[in-house]
C-alpha cells in the first residue's frame, strides 16, 4: 500500500509520491501536507468511493430541475414548439419517481455505509425531504395523468423543487463531515507574533 498524505487546510487526501509541490485541490504549497493513515475498511471505502448516491442525485436533480422550467415555458411561450415541450416534460414528469427512488435506495446505502446508522438529525432530515419528493413526484404524476392544467403541474413542480434545493443544502453540509474510524484532522497551530 502506497504512503498517503494529507493536506492540513483543506483536508485532500492523496498518494505522497504523486504529490507535485502543490496541492491539487487548494494549492497551498507541499509543505502543508502531513502523514495520513486511512482507518476506514476497506469494504466501506469501496463502497463510498463507487459514488452511486451522487450519480442518482444528479440525474434526479436534473430531472426536477427541468420539469419547472419547461412547463414554464409551455406556460409563457405557448407557440414555442408546445408538442416537443410537452413530449419532454411528460417524459420528465413519468421517469422522475424512478429516479428519485434510485437516489433514495443508494442515500440508504451511503448513510448507513458513511455513519453506520441513519439516526444522526442530518440523515434523518434528508430521509423526510426525500420522501416529500418522492410524493410530489408522485402527485406531478398523477396530475399530468387525470388533469394536465398547466399552471398546476408548475406549481407541484416548484414545489418538488423547493424540497430538492432543501435536500441539496443538507447534503451539501454533509460533504466534509470525517467518518467514523477516520483519522481526525489536526487543528492549526496559531502562528504568535
Amino acid at each position: 500500500m502506497k504512503e498517503l498524505v494529507r493536506c492540513r487546510p483543506c483536508g485532500y487526501v492523496m498518494e505522497k509520491d504523486k504529490l507535485n509541490g502543490v496541492c491539487p485541490a487548494c494549492g497551498l504549497p507541499d509543505k502543508v501536507f502531513e502523514s495520513y493513515r486511512e482507518r476506514v475498511s476497506p469494504n466501506r471505502l469501496f463502497i463510498l468511493n463507487l459514488d452511486l448516491h451522487p450519480i442518482a442525485i444528479h440525474i434526479s436533480q436534473t430531472f426536477i430541475a427541468l420539469i419547472p422550467l419547461l412547463l414554464a415555458i409551455l406556460w409563457l411561450f405557448p407557440g414555442y414548439h408546445p408538442e416537443k415541450i410537452r413530449i419532454i416534460a411528460e417524459f420528465l414528469i413519468l421517469f422522475l419517481p424512478l429516479a428519485l427512488m434510485l437516489a433514495f435506495v443508494t442515500g440508504i446505502i451511503d448513510g448507513i455505509t458513511r455513519f453506520k446508522s441513519l439516526k444522526p438529525p442530518l440523515l434523518r432530515n434528508k430521509i423526510i425531504y426525500s420522501v416529500l419528493l418522492l410524493l410530489t413526484s408522485g402527485i406531478l404524476l398523477f396530475t399530468m395523468k387525470h388533469s394536465q392544467a398547466l399552471l398546476l403541474l408548475l406549481l407541484v413542480s416548484l414545489i418538488g423543487l423547493g424540497f430538492a434545493v432543501a435536500l441539496g443544502l443538507i447534503g451539501k453540509s454533509l460533504l466534509n463531515v470525517i467518518l467514523p474510524g477516520k483519522y481526525p484532522q489536526k487543528k492549526a497551530q496559531k502562528v504568535q507574533v
